[in-house]
């Protein structure tokens, strides 16, 4: 890869459905230029997908909170993978530093609804307990997938 493509994918991640022409406009290349360069990223594995990102307070999962999650034991990656898959809230989790096994986000309709999905991941039993924080605003948000 090179500076033109990080490019491409940059502009890529602003408008998934950015035109060729338009793209190699601001890269300095033609439209069939780009579209082989996109071509071939999509081939190498480079970009997985095209995709939309949709407003999560029309979806009505307005309620955001990341928890830590600590557990008994040690639980391998893939047993937590496994717990947490199963709830629908968590949109995002890895395994992470620290005193916490993982760090996993979640999304709900309101408190309550969060309150239930947080349940569901306490009662596994490998769980020892979780630590929430909601999220009040959102100040910065990019997507590097």
């Amino acid at each position: 890869m090179d500076s033109i493509d990080h490019r491409i994918l940059d502009l890529l991640r602003l408008n998934a459905r950015s035109g060729y022409g338009d793209i190699g406009a601001v890269v300095g290349l033609s439209a069939s230029a780009v579209k082989r360069r996109v071509d071939r990223l999509v081939a190498t594995g480079v970009i997985r997908a095209f995709t939309i990102q949709v407003d999560p307070e029309i979806e009505g999962k307005s309620t955001e909170a990341y928890v830590e999650l600590f557990c008994r034991g040690t639980v391998a990656p893939a047993e937590l993978k496994r717990i947490l898959s199963a709830v629908p809230e968590v949109i995002d989790a890895g395994t992470v530093t620290g005193s916490a096994d993982a760090i996993v986000r979640m999304r709900s309709r309101d408190i309550p609804s969060l309150e239930m999905a947080l349940e569901r991941v306490r009662v596994a039993p490998n769980v020892d307990h979780t630590r929430s924080a909601i999220v009040l605003s959102r100040l910065v948000h990019r997507s590097m997938d």
